[in-house]
C-alpha cells in the first residue's frame, strides 16, 4: 500500500507535468484507448497515471509486438478492426501501418529513441560485446541465442547476423520469440544469451545486462505514436501523444532505457 507521502508526491508531479506540458483536466473526461510495443512499455506505465491524474481522462491500454502475425501483434490486431484511437510502436512498424491506411498519414509524433541489448541469465558468465569481433566470437560460443520476433529481432537475423557471417551458427542456434519478452526466455534457462531492445531487458532481475551493441552495429530506431484512422478520440489522443514526448518527462523516459526525443525540464 502507498505512504501518504508516496500519494502526495505522485499528485504533485502529476500537477508539475500538467502545467509543463499544458494540459488541463477536461469538463468531460475522454477515454483513450492505446496499443503501444514493447520498447516503450515500461516508461508507458510509468506515465500512464500521471497524464490520468493531470487531465481526468482515462487510458484504456493494450500490448504487443511492432511488426509480425501473431494473434497479438499491433498490425493483427489493428487488421481484425479492434477499436484504438493511438498506436505506439516503432518507426518502420508505423510507416506500414500508415501506407495500409490504419493510421493517420502525417500523424506520428517521435517519443524516444532505442538500442539493442544483450543480457544472460544471472550468475552466468557475461560475453564481452564491446566491439564488433567480441560480439561475433560471442554469438558463435553461445549454444542457444534469443532475439525478438520485433523490430529489433527482423534487423538481426536479416542484416546483423549476415554481416557478421554468423548464420550458419544463429540458424540452429538462435530462435526468433514470439508473444513473449526475450528477457523472460534467458530468465528460465531456455537461451543462454538474448537480444531485445535495452528497455525490454532492464527491468528483469533474474537477468544480468550485458550492454548494448557496439556503435558500427547498432541500430537505433524512433519510437513513434501515431493517431488511428476512425478515432472517435483523435484530439485527446494528440494531446496523450504530446505528454509522452515532452520534455517534461523527458527524466522518467530516459530512466526506462531509452533516450527521450524531449530535452529534460529544469524543476
Amino acid at each position: 500500500m502507498q505512504s501518504l507521502r508516496q500519494v502526495t508526491r505522485r499528485w504533485m508531479l502529476a500537477l508539475w507535468v500538467a502545467s509543463a506540458v499544458g494540459v488541463a483536466p477536461a469538463s468531460l473526461a475522454a477515454e483513450i484507448r492505446v496499443i503501444t510495443s514493447g520498447a516503450f512499455t515500461e516508461a508507458y506505465k510509468q506515465l500512464v497515471p500521471l497524464y490520468e491524474a493531470a487531465t481526468g481522462d482515462k487510458v484504456i491500454s493494450a500490448f504487443g509486438a511492432s511488426i509480425g502475425n501473431a494473434p497479438d501483434s499491433i498490425p493483427t490486431r489493428l487488421s481484425r478492426g479492434e477499436p484504438f484511437d493511438l498506436v505506439i510502436l516503432s518507426e518502420g512498424g508505423l510507416a506500414a501501418l500508415e501506407k495500409s491506411g490504419k493510421v493517420v498519414p502525417g500523424s506520428r509524433m517521435d517519443l524516444a529513441r532505442s538500442q539493442i541489448g544483450a543480457a544472460v541469465r544471472k550468475g552466468t558468465p557475461k560475453p564481452d560485446i564491446s566491439t564488433v569481433a567480441a560480439l561475433k566470437q560471442a554469438i558463435l560460443n553461445a549454444k542457444s541465442i534469443a532475439y525478438s520476433a520485433s523490430a529489433s529481432g527482423t534487423y538481426l537475423s536479416a542484416e546483423l547476423f549476415p554481416q557478421l557471417g554468423v548464420t550458419q551458427h544463429t540458424d540452429v542456434a538462435a530462435k526468433r520469440i514470439f508473444s513473449e519478452r526475450v528477457g523472460a526466455v534467458v530468465a528460465r534457462g531456455d537461451a543462454e544469451l538474448g537480444f531485445q531492445q535495452v528497455s525490454e531487458l532492464i527491468y528483469f532481475k533474474e537477468l544480468d545486462f550485458v550492454g548494448t551493441l557496439p556503435d558500427e552495429v547498432q541500430q537505433t530506431i524512433f519510437f513513434s505514436a501515431g493517431l488511428v484512422q476512425g478515432s472517435t478520440q483523435a484530439d485527446a489522443a494528440r494531446q496523450l501523444a504530446r505528454f509522452l514526448s515532452s520534455a517534461a518527462v523527458a527524466e522518467i523516459v530516459r530512466a526506462t532505457g531509452l533516450d527521450p526525443v524531449g530535452k529534460p525540464a529544469s524543476r
